[in-house]
């Protein structure tokens, strides 16, 4: 148990009456906490603002602890079965969350009171949780972080019963939230259009990176195996995420263009990760790909900061072309050039920090790869707008006070306004 931490860039200018006495519980499924950097920084900067911050989350792999209290933020963590795979796995995964989020709540309620439950998805299902406190006037607000009937037509390539139930889920977490967060204007469309929600209600609060925090350190030319280049990725190694699509680039680099002076970093884990193993094998390009697992932050950082190039071979798909991708800001944070396929959000975030490959085309990512790799003055104007374009607009410290301000109106205070 600890209350000391490194501090968080911004937070010492945030009013500490400015929440004061707000009882704050958030509710996060898919990753345990202080894993999940979002909901981190959102509970740091609820904190700092003066409220009472209590966190409900999975265990994790390194984060075994059932109930541990960091920088005075309490946090209770549950089991949950392995990544499910099918209707089944959901069905026990999402059941098993809900017990757990639900014995959970009641213990913070009744130990110290809730004033709003703060709800991250996905799953589109928390609203469940918090739907019999407001009978006692707790009130629910909404972190959108994933579209869900989107993620499951692009798993699942159809349409269906489970979609269409999807879709009810997610419209009736818009009806039971009296305040939506959105991390970009495509969600927030989706959360008036689609959820009917009030335009007033809708916050957008962007997943920026802590600058004082993510920022490059001492590249590590071990990481480049022996080789000139070395390409960075870090993120969810899941069937979404275009991975396959990545080690086909890097087997035209290599195979087709004869290029044996470029090295692969990969940095994450997931439910494809042992499949993507076996991929490059299979590609023969085993050699030329580094697979981190998950890692800790020093591996993290030493890998984008020895890249040349980072990538994101998100696929393109409806989900993926309205979500923003956190590890383009951590890219530009780093001050690196990007390559990445033709998406919405994509190019919204990074703008002229990075080339745009065809849609799902591995050749043309290798030729946008190795374009940059190729033209280092290119490569340094890009990382150059990119690093400077995510100070100025993209960091968490310029989401902190869109996130007071949405706290401000679930709570009734007199705020700023939406957006």
């Amino acid at each position: 148990m600890s209350d000391a931490a490194p501090a968080l860039a911004g937070l010492e200018s945030v009013d500490p009456t400015r929440l004061q006495g707000a009882r704050v519980l958030i509710v996060v499924e898919n990753l345990p906490v202080p894993f999940d950097r979002r909901v981190w920084l959102e509970a740091r900067t609820l904190k700092a603002a003066g409220a009472k911050v209590s966190i409900i989350c999975p265990t994790g792999k390194g984060y075994e602890a059932r109930r541990e209290t960091l920088e005075g933020i309490d946090i209770y963590r549950h089991p949950l079965p392995a990544d499910a795979s099918s209707a089944f796995g959901y069905l026990l995964e999402y059941g098993a969350a809900l017990f757990w989020e639900t014995v959970l709540a009641w213990r913070v309620f009744f130990k110290g009171g809730i004033d709003v439950i703060h709800g991250c998805n996905p799953p589109d299902l928390i609203f469940l949780v918090a739907l019999p406190f407001r009978l006692f006037g707790v009130r629910y607000l909404f972190d959108h972080h994933d579209i869900n009937p989107e993620l499951y037509e692009a798993k699942f390539e159809r349409r269906g019963f489970f979609w269409k139930l999807m879709v009810l889920f997610e419209r009736l977490t818009f009806r039971t939230s009296k305040v939506s967060i959105a991390t970009n204007e495509s969600y927030r469309q989706i959360a008036i259009e689609r959820g009917g929600k009030n335009p007033d209600d809708v916050f957008v609060v962007r997943s920026g990176p802590d600058l004082s925090k993510v920022k490059p350190v001492a590249p590590v030319k071990s990481w480049k195996n022996g080789r000139r280049f070395l390409v960075g990725y870090v993120g969810v190694m899941g069937e979404q995420e275009g991975i396959d699509l990545l080690l086909e680039a890097v087997r035209e680099i290599v195979h087709m263009r004869g290029r044996t002076d470029v090295q692969f970093g990969l940095v994450g884990g997931g439910s494809a990760l042992e499949d993507m193993k076996a991929l490059a094998k299979t590609l023969d390009v085993a050699g030329y790909v580094t697979f981190t697992g998950r890692a800790p932050d020093q591996t993290l950082f030493e890998i984008l900061s020895t890249s040349d190039v980072c990538v994101n071979p998100d696929r393109v798909n409806p989900m993926n072309d309205k979500s923003t991708m956190n590890k383009i800001m951590e890219y530009m944070a780093m001050g690196k050039p990007i390559v990445q396929f033709e998406v919405v959000e994509g190019r919204v975030s990074a703008g002229e920090a990075s080339l745009y490959a065809k849609p799902n085309d591995p050749v043309d990512l290798a030729d946008k790869i190795l374009s940059l790799l190729d033209d280092p003055a290119t490569a340094a104007r890009m990382a150059a707008f990119g690093n400077e374009r995510v100070h100025r607009e993209l960091s968490w410290q310029t989401q902190i006070e869109p996130l007071l301000s949405a706290y401000e109106r679930v709570l009734g205070k007199k705020g700023k306004g939406a957006n």
